[in-house]
């Protein structure tokens, strides 16, 4: 049922604990932090939202940012000339939904005579009408999901808890009802409430999130398990990844050093060995590749890229500006990427067009707001399509095969069913691709294949899908396709795996407090007992026993609950003992 929420009226000394002129950080500023303890026994007063309050009554899918958008949304506030830049990139791709007020100091007249001011086309362009406190719409925007997959779109909306910005969480609500869209807000107290920021929220389009245990942290009053069921009842997700926060990223949200290019791709940024977050990063990218796999059942690919100094050269543990490449945006066929200054922004962007190649990457000055804890991602939001037609597809991994087709599954959907789809592939992509018909091989889960012929040695091999519905749409994955494609290469070679001598690497972070990863390699497969251990010899934790498989394999240990001091995390095996000193904060 669809529940409206009376309007509320806010007392005049929280209002004006901040004036529109101020600049609001991403994070919590000092009166927020304040007037969160006045509240902590007096709720607080929110301005009005409206929407359903109940769970969808149908299965849901998150769509994944990579997917068709009919809107970038983007509120115009601070860091007007990052805006500029934005829509400039946008506008080509879809609309941009320019959240304005009069009351707030921004109206659409003055917005167009600054863009024009610019030279940027008034094209694309759509102006929503709300009232709002800040610029970080990518943490109080609203979710794009889907009934069935792909029938219906639906906004899903989550509780943002800013106290000193209470328009900021109305302005899902608006926008929905530009759009004329359904949307689901988690706000019912206190079953259905749940408190979360985009900005540490990544969805991989079916059914699988992550973020930090920030989310756990906001929402006291529930336990994971709680949170969870929330996550699948509003939005579908199965998985919900919850991963330690970092020591030195104050506002602890994933999209600051990590973002999912794809179904089984992660983008995460990278600090040179043992500074800042680099420790406790990395420790929270070997569990998830030790502890799940991608939606295909196999482990996630990882691509590095910096997380650099800022101007001063100085790292986030020194004081330092959070820079990042993570904090990007998916704009359809474009990506817009955070820049900072030419001595790393260049190995950025060739790092990004490497990894999506054929996609339009677009470099936008962000040394305005990166201050602030925020890029290019964190002032945007993607507002999905109607009517999805819906392409998931595991890429071909190199092979040795010379001598039999190349099988390509795709999931493949849209409301009104799939008329056709293929598969194009050349081995030079300055020739003409050729097709393969596919045929629906498994209707009740929408499994579309056909086959590349066998190629010889030394062969590379590009191809991409093509899908057109009954109601005559066509897509292509990836979306700039044939510019953009996948590729696998054919050697003929066979492969001779090497191995390693049993030891116990460094275990990081050091020092500690959570996820702490243990690398363990191993020459031969053998049991053993992995334990930590105090000073004096007792034995304080088990992290491992049993079979100690050969070759490379991660152990994890949560120290969040073990007393601060010196520890020896000890390997005891039939060929011997070894041990690695671990400090725990």
């Amino acid at each position: 049922m669809k529940k409206i929420l009376p309007p509320l009226v806010f007392s005049i000394s929280f209002l004006t604990a901040f004036s529109q002129g101020d600049h609001l950080p991403i994070g919590f500023s000092q009166e927020e932090l304040q007037q969160m303890e006045i509240t902590k026994t007096v709720p607080p007063v929110f301005y009005s939202q409206y929407g359903i309050t109940n769970p969808p009554n149908q299965p849901v899918r998150t769509m994944a940012e990579w997917e068709e958008i009919q809107a970038l949304a983007i509120t115009w506030t601070d860091y007007q000339s990052m805006h500029k830049e934005i829509i400039k990139a946008a506008q080509k791709e879809c609309q941009v939904y320019i959240v304005c007020s009069a009351s707030s100091g921004y109206d659409s007249a003055s917005i167009k005579t600054s863009l024009t001011s610019a030279g940027i086309p008034l094209t694309n362009l759509h102006f929503t009408i709300a009232p709002y406190n800040s610029v970080w719409i990518r943490d109080y925007g609203p979710n794009s999901c889907y009934m069935n997959d792909v029938d219906s779109l639906i906004l899903v909306d989550w509780k943002y808890n800013r106290p000193t910005r209470p328009k900021d969480d109305t302005v899902s609500s608006v926008i929905a009802r530009d759009l004329k869209i359904p949307i689901y807000l988690m706000a019912q107290v206190p079953a259905n409430e749940l408190i979360a920021t985009g900005g540490n929220w990544m969805s991989d389009g079916l059914g699988n999130a992550f973020g930090s245990n920030l989310t756990v942290t906001e929402n006291p009053g529930k336990t994971v398990t709680q949170i969870d069921q929330l996550a699948n009842a509003f939005m579908g997700i199965n998985r919900y990844t919850h991963m330690t926060v970092l020591p030195y990223d104050g506002i602890h949200h994933i999209d600051m050093h990590m973002k999912l290019l794809d179904e089984e791709t992660l983008l995460v940024g990278q600090y040179p060995n043992g500074i800042s977050d680099g420790p406790q990063i990395e420790a929270n990218i070997q569990y998830i590749l030790s502890t799940y796999n991608s939606v295909f059942g196999t482990p996630y690919k990882i691509i590095r890229i910096p997380q650099p100094p800022d101007q001063t050269n100085k790292y986030p543990n020194s004081g330092g500006d959070y820079l990042t490449y993570a904090n990007a945006s998916f704009v359809n066929k474009t990506i817009i990427v955070p820049q900072y200054y030419a001595k790393y922004d260049t190995t950025a962007l060739r790092i990004w067009r490497e990894a999506c190649p054929g996609y339009n990457v677009v470099g936008i000055n962000s040394n305005l707001s990166i201050p602030a804890s925020g890029a290019l991602h964190c002032i945007t939001h993607e507002i999905g399509v109607k009517y999805p037609l819906f392409i998931s597809h595991q890429a071909l991994p190199n092979t040795n095969n010379c001598s039999s087709p190349y099988t390509v599954n795709a999931r493949i959907q849209h409301k009104t069913g799939i008329a056709n789809a293929k598969v194009w592939w050349t081995t030079d992509t300055t020739k003409p691709y050729q097709s393969a018909n596919m045929t629906n091989t498994s209707i009740p889960n929408h499994t579309w294949s056909a086959d590349i012929p066998a190629q010889g040695a030394s062969t590379e091999v590009f191809y991409y899908i093509e899908a057109t519905s009954v109601s005559g749409k066509t897509m292509m994955r990836p979306m700039p396709a044939p510019k953009a494609y996948w590729k696998f290469k054919v050697t003929c070679l066979t492969v001779v795996e090497e191995t390693t001598p049993p030891v116990i690497n460094p275990v990081y972070p050091n020092p500690s407090k959570g996820i702490t990863c243990i690398p363990v390699f191993s020459l031969t497969e053998s049991e053993g007992k992995i334990s930590l251990v105090d000073v004096f010899g007792n034995e304080v934790r088990i992290i491992h026993e049993g079979k100690i498989p050969a070759g490379e394999k991660n152990f994890f240990l949560n120290t969040s609950d073990i007393a601060a001091g010196t520890y020896v995390v000890m390997i005891a095996t039939p060929q011997g003992t070894r041990a690695q000193r671990l400090i725990v904060r």
